[in-house]
């Protein structure tokens, strides 16, 4: 029997991974589940998109290999994108890398700049991702602990008071998730000036600016950070594309360039309609976004109603597209899942999956129908 390698003995498969398994279980044995624990949309891309998608497949060179990075009309999509949305400056020959995917970047970012024993910056509660691909390359996860009280931002001032010797990236993520909490101009002011100090490189993952959200922030609006911050973003979640895989890496000329090292000897560049469409869905104006919101806003407002039948207290001012609410008193997120997928017929992810700080609450997604999350109310005020 041939062992696996050691890197992957800190390393689990996915909670998603197996307990999706449970659910289609169920429902294959007739079980209504009514899905609110995954945050891949439902919702269709926009019509253009599609069509240009589509008539990208007549190009004649639509299905040779691609530039390692990207288009040249992608990489201005995302150029023009960022100065309209953010009020960001960026160079899109030399400080814009494409992906297949923002969680590929989260992989290749932390292979071209960390080696074995480099610390890690990673937030409790936070993406799991982070800690996984941190083991993978044989770095060392440091958590920084966020909570409510705090507005689930990191305490920079007790962090400065750690020895920060051995840590050399940081991962942040507003609008966070799981907890749906925004980080304002301000503290992103706080946290260069403390990469600076320390000489630590920050990376903001950014893929749920614009929904439930008025005011689109990127920490690259912040003055002179390109050198010491790189921001992922994605088409995922704004633009209902998940599928699709694509993403993006902004940065300095030099952070991009160490990047494109581990790209270009890992993948290739993306299939060229699917670049000619992400082009044209980032062209698209506010509208989209407005009306993507009225539907999120209407999903939101009835699972704050499930919430409420369910004795669950959510945070407040949530951005992105969950709802983080406390378990009832004596309950733990895992056995309360539990109990809702059993009783009720309803998943939903449970907090102790993004670390410690996750325990005692579950996240709601809103990427299902009003109808379903009505349905939802409507099982638990029957059995109350």
């Amino acid at each position: 029997m041939v062992l696996q390698a050691r890197r992957l003995d800190n390393v689990q498969e996915y909670y998603f991974s197996g307990k999706l398994r449970e659910v289609r279980a169920l429902e294959a044995a007739g079980k209504p589940i009514i899905n609110l624990g995954i945050g891949s949309p439902d919702l269709a891309p926009p019509q253009q998109v599609i069509s240009k998608l589509n008539e990208a497949l007549s190009n004649p060179g639509a299905h040779q290999y691609q530039p390692y990075k990207g288009t040249a009309e992608f990489r201005n999509a995302i150029r023009d994108f960022y100065k309209n949305h953010y009020s960001v400056a960026l160079n899109a020959e030399t400080e814009i890398l494409p992906l297949m995917g923002s969680k590929e970047g989260i992989t290749h970012i932390s292979m071209a700049f960390l080696n074995e024993g480099d610390q890690v910056l990673i937030p409790n509660p936070g993406y799991p991702t982070y800690s996984s691909v941190t083991n993978l390359v044989e770095a060392e996860a440091v958590y920084y602990e966020l909570n409510a009280e705090g507005g689930w931002l990191p305490d920079l001032k007790k962090l400065a008071e750690k020895d920060l010797s051995k840590v050399k990236l940081m991962w942040v993520n507003y609008p966070h998730m799981p907890t749906g909490a925004s980080a304002n101009d301000e503290f992103f002011a706080e946290l260069i000036a403390f990469a600076k100090k320390h000489e630590i490189l920050i990376v903001n993952d950014n893929p749920y600016s614009f929904i439930l959200n008025d005011n689109p922030q990127s920490i690259l609006k912040t003055e002179g950070v390109k050198e010491v911050v790189l921001e992922l973003n994605s088409l995922s979640k704004s633009f209902n594309m998940a599928g699709w895989r694509i993403g993006m890496v902004c940065g300095s000329e030099s952070n991009i360039d160490t990047i494109l090292k581990v790209k270009t000897n890992m993948d290739s560049g993306m299939f060229f309609p699917l670049q000619a469409g992400a082009a044209e869905a980032l062209r698209l104006d506010k509208k989209w976004f407005a009306d993507q919101n009225k539907i999120y806003k209407s999903r939101k407002d009835k699972v704050l109603e499930l919430a409420a039948a369910l004795n669950c207290v959510p945070e407040k001012d949530q951005q992105g597209m969950f709802i983080w609410a406390r378990v009832p008193e004596g309950k733990t997120s895992e056995g309360f899942v539990d109990e809702l997928l059993h009783t009720y017929d309803m998943f939903t992810a449970p907090g102790f999956i993004f670390g410690s700080q996750g325990e005692g609450y579950i996240r709601f997604s809103l990427c299902t129908s009003e109808e379903n999350i009505a349905e939802a109310v409507k099982r638990v005020k029957k059995s109350a």
